[in-house]
């Protein structure tokens, strides 16, 4: 009895003198490191040693340890306590020391220049937060997201966001996250949605860019299609008017848009309009006239002069003209590279220029036609002049050749006035010579000599006698038949060919 009263002596004072201390740091903020050290007089009783918070076991070693949260967290605040077991002995607890995490710095709260932006138009973004006093020198980096994608150039220290321009794609829910650069630390704000505004389109106008502020065939032509107001994206097409077909069409978050033709032709002429739409409407602008000027081609040179040949004195027209070429047009003339002069065609074509010849005036001639798109020159015409006395000869010449021809027309007619005159008096003559006969008793039958008959006659008749009286006279020829027809007529101017008449009533 007196053995078991010692014991539990010497164990009441053993345990007073061994007392448990846990030591804890006195100040706490989020993402410190927490070490719990359990400390006791005899160490090398130990056997376990465990850590609690709130009367929940945290840990168990098996030997002395300290017990460390490597960053504190607003969850970590609690009462602590630490237990060991020693040998032959019941276990022991420590003191409890209540540990209160601080808040580092509050949850950011986003804020925006505006929730319900116009298209188009900047939106700044803040994520705003505050440090404990007692930790101001803590530094912190910002990131912003929209649904669940990140803004900007990731983190920086920056708490703004400036966003140029936003669309109507851009609405969604948008939030921000501070941390500190030891990367200990993360907080995220509430999300705020951003709905971006749509503006119409309006006022849809054409304009044309062109090298000098003209269309020419051949170089580059800019159509520019713009709008006045209007968000998001435009839609923007050209149309030419003759056709109706479009151009080409673009798409891009713009006020304006260009289509370019690399090489205008002549065809390219006509009438154009545009076309911009952003989802609302499709507005049209007005039709816009574009006309094309065409260079000048190359000219020809022609020379009209009086005669065949150039002389001193002549008056020597030189006209030139370019097929192609928009109007007007300004013709410079030379002669031997020397300007003689200039004729403009206001409306297209060709011009003339008149010079008086001297003997000085022969050589080479040429013109230019120039519209202000670029001077074309012509091929070089050669002229030769002759003198004076070469001019006379070939007026004198001139003057034989016409006095020629007028003779020999004057001898055709008078040859053919003969012809006919010739014709028209045998004719005459042979119908009036037996009319000296017609006193003859009508009566009566006449013969001449007689007719002989070892021959045989071949009758020959002629009408004869006046045509006012009822009886017709008429002449019978018997002639014998010659060997040859030729002789016919010689038979009938025989004077002693007989004849016979014989007076025929008329009906």
């Amino acid at each position: 009895m007196l053995l078991w009263s010692l014991l539990v002596i010497f164990a009441a004072v053993t345990e007073q003198a061994d007392l448990l201390t846990l030591v804890a740091p006195s100040s706490v903020f989020e993402g410190d490191s927490i070490v719990l050290k359990c400390q006791g007089e005899q160490n090398w009783k130990i056997q376990k040693m465990a850590y609690h918070k709130d009367n929940k076991e945290l840990s168990v070693f098996k030997k002395v340890s300290d017990f460390l949260i490597q960053s504190a967290v607003l969850s970590d605040s609690g009462n602590y306590f630490c237990s060991i077991k020693e040998i032959f002995f019941w276990n022991k607890r420590s003191n409890i020391v209540k540990i209160k995490v601080q808040e580092l710095f509050q949850h950011p709260v986003l804020t925006a220049s505006s929730f319900q932006p116009i298209e188009g138009g900047p939106v700044s973004l803040k994520c705003e937060t505050q440090l404990s006093p007692q930790r101001l020198d803590v530094q912190l980096q910002f990131c912003f997201f929209r649904e669940n994608q990140v803004l900007g150039s990731s983190w920086s220290s920056s708490p703004e966001l400036q966003i140029p321009a936003m669309w109507s794609e851009d609405t969604g829910s948008y939030w921000c996250e501070a941390e500190t650069v030891t990367h200990r630390i993360r907080k995220q704000s509430l999300q705020f949605q951003i709905h971006v505004q749509r503006i119409p389109i309006s006022k849809v106008s054409l304009e044309t860019r062109a090298p000098g502020g003209q269309v020419t065939e051949g170089q580059k032509l800019i159509l520019l299609c713009s709008v006045t107001a209007g968000t998001g994206n435009v839609t923007f097409s050209w149309y030419r008017e003759a056709t109706g077909t479009s151009l080409g069409m673009k798409t891009q978050h713009s006020l304006s848009a260009e289509l370019e033709i690399p090489a205008v032709k002549e065809s390219d002429a006509g009438k154009y309009y545009c076309r911009a739409d952003n989802g609302h409407e499709s507005i049209q602008s007005k039709v816009v006239n574009i006309p094309v000027r065409i260079p000048v081609s190359r000219p020809v040179l022609t020379l009209r002069s009086p005669g065949a040949q150039t002389a001193v004195g002549d008056l020597l027209e030189l006209h030139c003209e370019a097929l192609r070429g928009s109007p007007p047009i300004l013709y410079r003339f030379y002669h031997e590279d020397v300007t003689l002069g200039n004729s403009s065609a206001p409306s297209g074509g060709g011009a003339p220029f008149n010079l008086s010849l001297t003997a000085e005036h022969s050589g080479n001639y040429s013109c230019e036609a120039d519209n202000g798109l670029g001077a074309q020159h012509s091929e070089a015409v050669p002229v030769s002049i002759s003198g004076p006395d070469g001019h006379r000869r070939d007026l004198m010449t001139a003057r034989v050749l016409w006095g020629l021809f007028g003779v020999l027309v004057f001898i055709g007619v008078a040859l053919l006035l003969y012809s006919l005159f010739h014709k028209i008096s045998g004719e005459s003559s042979a119908t009036n010579e037996p009319r000296a006969d017609c006193t003859l008793n009508p009566q009566e039958f006449t013969y001449s000599i007689p007719i002989p008959k070892t021959e045989e006659l071949q009758p020959v008749y002629v009408n004869v006698g006046s045509v006012d009286v009822d009886v017709v006279y008429s002449q019978v020829w018997s002639i014998q038949q010659p060997e040859s027809s030729a002789n016919i007529g010689t038979l009938l101017e025989d004077k002693d060919s007989q004849v016979i008449y014989s007076s025929v009533k008329k009906s």
